[in-house]
């Protein structure tokens, strides 16, 4: 057994992924790693398999291959199982509870935990996000689309999570709340350590805060590298930097 596979450092090691829906196979035998306190990129053109694999981690699909969550197996875990692990998961398309005011949102987040601490949590995500503060009582349905993309995020993250997983966050916004978006990323990922796996199609954006990245294509992986190597590198840049 490889030192990569027992490493304690690594938060989340798949060797092998298999899944797809119905008799459609998506993915074959995808073979990734997450290291502690990472922001891993996903890339990929549509239909590659990126979102797929995000759910076939997150149990939300079934799936064969190894799965292991800080060495433990999670490969047979289901998805609220893994909320309770340090799994957090933000779908593409936001993933908010619309008929309930921002505030019940993330308190809805901190549903596994028991702690006196939740109300702290409010304001540390009420402080990253000020705007949030601002619409508290307002239903999250009547957000706009960055906004409720913040919640989204911070009721993930009221789980006190170590792995987050980002399903195209820049999906739908203005270039302008993107950007926002992921440099708010990168600061929580170093004020908290919070380990991420963001699935994305901007490249530019998703490289500029990743440490590492994984570029799928038909479901396997057809390279891989430190984010700074595959921002440079010329197919990599012509396929999905437009340039």
């Amino acid at each position: 057994m490889s030192e990569t596979t027992t490493s304690p450092e690594l938060v989340l090691d798949v060797k092998g992924l298999e899944g797809g829906y119905g008799q459609i196979q998506v993915l074959h035998g995808l073979d990734f790693h997450v290291a502690d306190g990472e922001i891993v990129i996903i890339l990929g053109a549509n239909g590659a398999g990126k979102t797929t694999t995000l759910r076939a981690v997150s149990g939300m699909i079934a799936r064969t291959g190894s799965i292991k969550l800080r060495g433990e197996d999670i490969s047979s875990a289901k998805a609220p199982d893994l909320v309770r692990k340090g799994v957090a998961h933000v779908p593409q398309g936001r993933g908010t509870l619309p008929e309930l005011s921002v505030e019940d949102n993330l308190r809805v987040g901190a549903y596994i935990r028991d702690d006196n601490e939740i109300d702290k949590d409010i304001e540390q995500w009420f402080d990253v996000y000020p705007v949030l503060r601002e619409r508290k009582n307002q239903r999250a349905g009547s957000l706009s689309g960055g906004e409720q993309q913040m919640l989204a995020v911070s009721r993930a993250l009221m789980s006190r999570p170590s792995l987050l997983l980002l399903d195209e966050p820049s999906l739908g916004l203005a270039p302008i709340i993107v950007a926002e978006l992921f440099e708010r990323f990168a600061e929580i990922n170093k004020e908290t350590g919070t380990t991420m796996l963001v699935v994305e199609q901007n490249a530019q954006l998703a490289l500029g805060i990743g440490d590492r990245g994984y570029v799928l294509e038909s479901g396997a992986i057809f390279t891989e590298g430190p984010a700074d190597e595959l921002i440079n590198d010329d197919a990599i840049r012509k396929a999905y930097l437009g340039v």
